[in-house]
């Protein structure tokens, strides 16, 4: 098969626009955290509906700060869930503290309040739901929890740019937020990350920390990283920023056709969408039957898919010893989800191709 005849499985949306932007700055000879990443914090607040945004080099970078900015440290415990990438929870041993984890939602994939009424402790000094596959959290129940004990919510909006929850977009909601703008999100930087947050003392401790503990030139007062964003990212990311909802629509768009042609097909559980969300479809996941089958028929036919997440970040070796509670519901995902290609680059024959295809495997079986 030729290689143009392949659906890829994401496709970063990068134009003219992006183009010049990072020329410009490259000619400018200004490469380094400047304006550029000065207007893209502005204007990500801005989006977002928060006071501040703080731009860094990568989303585990960003939960990475986030943490250190609610001062977590050895002893305390961090709570979140074992379906996500393995930088939603490396940041926490980053910083000597102890991973948590609850179960997940069956329908939506996201962590289960009730489990993590469960999990927490009274060394739990942090939570970090993550907006799953573009799919916010139940923040009001989480909210609610950790308002009474007084524990920092700290969003993992790494996969959910622009989702929004009952009115309020992710990332507005809890203590502060981590987005990601690797090359496969919703919108990109090449690489880069993001932290918002209303809350003052939280921003300033963050642009502290990014930059070496440096409180003006060569007065360093913390011991801090070199954890910034350049401006030729950041240049990309503003004008990414000014196509998110265009791209976040067709994602939309392209989800409901995979819905509604996958309707006949009862192998296949779609993705379930709660009332008063906004899914933006970072991944269109499904649930499938003969799973595996399923992904190696597909991608023999040119129709890259993958799994999102094949084990539990308990599973992998530095984590595991902190597997110490059962994770049934987020078990079972495992074994059969499957993410379909579902980016804004798809045409209506590609969308068709994918939904024949899906047919076309449990029709032969």
């Amino acid at each position: 098969m030729d290689a143009k005849d392949y659906i890829n499985i994401a496709k970063p949306m990068l134009g003219t626009e992006e183009k010049n932007a990072a020329l410009e700055v490259m000619s400018s000879g200004k490469l380094a955290q400047g304006e550029k990443v000065d207007a893209f914090e502005k204007a990500f607040a801005s989006y977002i509906g928060t006071k501040y945004a703080v731009a860094v080099g990568n989303g585990t970078i960003a939960i990475h700060l986030a943490l250190l900015a609610h001062n977590i440290k050895k002893g305390h415990e961090v709570l979140t869930t074992p379906f996500t990438f393995i930088g939603s929870v490396t940041p926490i041993l980053f910083c000597n503290a102890t991973p948590v984890f609850a179960d997940i939602d069956a329908k939506t994939f996201n962590i289960d309040p009730a489990d993590i009424k469960k999990a927490i402790t009274p060394k739990t000094k942090a939570l970090i739901p993550v907006h799953l596959f573009g799919l916010s959290a139940e923040m009001d129940e989480i909210m609610e929890m950790a308002d009474k004990k007084n524990i920092p919510v700290i969003e993992d909006a790494c996969q959910a740019h622009g989702a929004i929850y009952k009115g309020k977009k992710v990332g507005s909601i809890g203590s502060c937020a981590c987005y990601s703008f690797y090359p496969t999100k919703n919108m990109t930087t090449g690489e880069g990350g993001m932290i918002t947050t209303n809350d003052e003392e939280v921003a300033s401790k963050i642009k502290l920390l990014r930059d070496h503990g440096q409180k003006s030139r060569y007065e360093h007062v913390v011991i801090g990283y070199n954890y910034r964003m350049n401006d030729m990212s950041a240049a990309i990311g503003i004008e990414q920023l000014k196509k998110l909802e265009s791209f976040n629509e067709k994602r939309i768009t392209n989800a409901t056709r995979f819905t509604e042609g996958l309707k006949g097909v009862k192998q296949v559980t779609s993705p379930f969408v709660p009332k008063g969300m906004r899914h933006v479809f970072h991944q269109y996941t499904i649930r499938a039957k003969k799973r595996d089958g399923l992904k190696d028929y597909l991608n023999n036919e040119g129709i890259r898919c993958g799994v999102y997440y094949p084990r539990l970040v308990t599973e992998n070796a530095p984590i595991k010893p902190f597997a110490t509670r059962p994770m049934p519901v987020a078990e079972k995902a495992t074994k059969d989800v499957l993410a379909l290609p579902v980016h804004p680059g798809l045409s209506d024959e590609d969308i068709g191709r994918i939904v024949n295809g899906i047919a076309a495997f449990y029709v032969e079986r």
